[in-house]
């Protein structure tokens, strides 16, 4: 069953049920006053034809009797012993029954085929000096007739109500399908066609199905963004594997045709068969590491200060370099991954020694609740308009340069992203001509 379907029953089902209740109350309701002034009207003039009788004991009783006869009734005078005194009446109702009471008494005789009748029973004085019963009977075709009547009413002002409610739920089901519609039709042609459709934000209702138009068009323009990304990133990947596997394959076939009688030639396919296989394995190893990283993984307090001052001894001692470093403080601690933290360290500092012939600077500062990690070089800078792209995966400013340091692009792509989940920052401030620094921004721990 469709939606607009199961909106237009619902409504329409609970709107005749809250119909039937309250038309059924009122019914009952006006049933019961209606009766309760018949019996009240019919118990006023039963007193008054007592009092009458106690007024004009001269009077013959029947001629009295005759007198306050009301229209569709009888009147009725029982003894003790339940015979009649007295009965008056103006058609056969002589099959209602009659009770020798010896206080006011109100009842309504509930009739098959015909309308109730009403009676009032009150003890009386009669002529003879014995306690009497005087007991009246009235037809209540009259209020048959308005209870009738007021069902009629009831139905009609029904259907005017009911009428109303199912349009408004034809209305109620095309407002709330319409979006999903937009939707559904959204989802179908991004499946079919590899599109990626948004749905019309002109109506701007500011509600929950508006709500969920903004949403959906956020997550399509989120997917598309990552699909890009993951193309461009598989399309690199690809790119960056094709060289080394090249290579590898060509010194492969001369070493099958040539290698055997030439060792200087097997010697040098070996090395440059390792050489490309080193540069495969990093890359997907870096690979790896960007797909793996995760937030809050294995994170404690460390001092950030001894991490730098060792990755500063590590580099002067491995590239034989002048390596400065500068720590305005002895310990700082940071709470993180101190094994990530310090491959960022190592990424901005493998690429300052790379690019750079002269010193290069480390140093760590204290800024309130921050601390900033500066890796400063001398090399040959970087053009403004690349600083953005930097840390993009794959990206290089001189692509032989960097194909020549053996570089796969994605150091400073995989920086970025271990400094995010970290809640920090990483920034390039660079000339070109006048070297760079990287600069690492950390929140510090509380423990520090």
């Amino acid at each position: 069953m469709k939606l607009s379907v199961k909106i237009r029953l619902f409504s329409s089902l609970f709107m005749l049920v809250l119909i039937l209740l309250v038309n059924t109350s009122i019914y009952y309701l006006f049933h019961t006053i209606s009766l309760d002034r018949e019996l009240a009207d019919l118990s006023t003039q039963t007193n008054e034809i007592a009092e009458t009788l106690n007024r004009n004991p001269d009077i013959p009783k029947r001629e009295l009797l005759e007198a306050f006869l009301p229209t569709e009734g009888m009147i009725r005078v029982i003894g003790e012993s339940g015979s009649f005194s007295a009965q008056v009446m103006k058609a056969d109702y002589t099959d209602l029954p009659a009770n020798y009471v010896t206080s006011e008494t109100r009842s309504i005789i509930n009739m098959k085929d015909q309308p109730d009748f009403a009676t009032v029973a009150k003890p009386i004085i009669w002529e003879d000096g014995n306690v009497v019963t005087l007991q009246v009977y009235k037809h209540l075709t009259g209020h048959a007739s308005t209870m009738e009547t007021l069902v009629y009413v009831l139905v009609v002002a029904s259907l005017i109500m009911l009428i109303p409610t199912i349009a408004a739920g034809v209305f109620l089901s095309r407002f709330i399908t319409r979006p999903v519609k937009e939707l559904t039709a959204a989802m179908k042609e991004n499946t079919a066609y590899g599109n990626w459709k948004k749905i019309s934000e002109a109506d701007a209702s500011n509600d929950e199905l508006y709500e969920m138009k903004i949403t959906f068009n956020r997550m399509i323009d989120y997917l598309r963004e990552n699909f890009e990304k993951q193309e461009m990133f598989v399309s690199d990947a690809s790119h960056e594997l094709k060289t080394p596997i090249s290579i590898v394959k060509s010194y492969s076939q001369l070493m099958k045709r040539r290698g055997a009688d030439n060792p200087e030639l097997l010697e040098e396919s070996t090395e440059a068969i390792e050489s490309q296989a080193d540069r495969m394995q990093k890359l997907v190893e870096q690979m790896l590491l960007l797909a793996k990283l995760k937030d809050g993984e294995d994170y404690k307090p460390f001092n950030i200060v001894e991490l730098c001052r060792s990755a500063a001894e590590t580099f002067e001692g491995a590239y034989h370099r002048d390596i400065v470093f500068n720590a305005t403080a002895d310990n700082v601690q940071v709470n993180g991954s101190d094994d990530q933290l310090q491959q960022v360290v190592y990424i901005l500092m493998d690429n300052a020694v790379k690019y750079s012939q002269n010193t290069v600077k480390l140093s760590v500062k204290r800024d309130g609740g921050y601390v900033e990690v500066a890796v400063q070089d001398k090399g040959p800078g970087i053009p403004e308009s690349e600083q953005e792209k930097i840390f993009d995966r794959f990206y290089r400013i001189d692509q032989s340069r960097s194909r020549e340091t053996g570089g796969t692009g994605l150091g400073l792509s995989i920086a970025k992203t271990i400094v995010r989940v970290h809640n920090g920052t990483l920034t390039v401030s660079s000339e070109k001509g006048a070297g760079s620094t990287f600069t690492l921004t950390l929140p510090v721990s509380h423990e520090s």
